[in-house]
């Protein structure tokens, strides 16, 4: 009878110890979800809050196609934050890299497994991500990203289940800081609205956000190839 007991014991305890979790499998989980879908097109408001670049808000019509074509449709292309917009976990996977599962986090009430991403290819130009994932739908909630020379940036995104049952981004919002030496002088020297001030050299990094809204998903219907051909679609 004791050493039932005693089996029963070890039994239960080996059941609460949280076991190791696997952030290769995780990460492969989440890829695996997003290689669901073949192509997108989606309509996306755009609201860019950067002191040193005043631009109203825009919007945009975004074209995807598996494995990494991508497409705007705006009527100035040239301006918009293009590494926000195109957002995919395929972009920052894309590269061998090592991966280590940190802890445990919770956003919005959704508990995520946070995981560190280095690469080992130096090529790369990420010097170190992390990853706050909702295993449960192989989402990613949020991500902190070192590169260079552009700087860090974070990216938070919420969800919305598409009609064909995809997960896919409500919104996002796209915070980044950059060194004031990266910015081009035109930028650099505007005026203050408010204090009418012209920005000089500083040490300070300058920081800013973008906010997308993402809606009219149209997804997998077979999007051709010759709409992400660069002449064509900028004709």
């Amino acid at each position: 009878m004791m050493c039932k007991i005693l089996s029963f014991i070890i039994l239960v305890t080996s059941l609460g110890i949280s076991q190791p979790k696997n952030p290769e499998a995780i990460l492969e989980n989440v890829k695996s979800e997003f290689e669901k879908i073949e192509d997108y097109q989606v309509d996306v408001k755009i609201k860019v809050d950067v002191d040193f670049l005043k631009m109203p808000d825009r919007e945009a019509t975004i074209f995807y196609k598996k494995p990494d074509k991508f497409h705007i449709d705006s009527e100035n292309f040239a301006m918009l934050p293009k590494s926000g917009l195109n957002f995919s976990p395929l972009g920052f996977l894309n590269y061998k890299y090592t991966a280590f599962h940190e802890r445990e986090d919770t956003i919005d009430g959704t508990i995520t497994s946070v995981i560190k991403v280095i690469p080992l290819e130096g090529k790369a130009d990420v010097i170190l991500s992390t990853f706050w994932i909702d295993t449960a739908r192989n989402l990613i909630l949020k991500v902190e990203s070192s590169r260079k020379p552009q700087g860090s940036y974070f990216i938070d995104l919420k969800y919305l289940r598409s009609e064909q049952k995809f997960w896919m981004p409500a919104s996002i919002v796209f915070s980044f800081t950059v060194d004031r030496s990266m910015i081009p002088k035109r930028f650099g020297e505007e005026k203050d609205s408010k204090s009418d001030k012209v920005k000089k050299d500083s040490d300070e990094p300058e920081t800013g956000k973008v906010y997308l809204k993402y809606s009219n998903y149209q997804i997998n219907t077979g999007l051709p190839d010759e709409l992400f051909d660069e002449k064509k679609a900028n004709k």
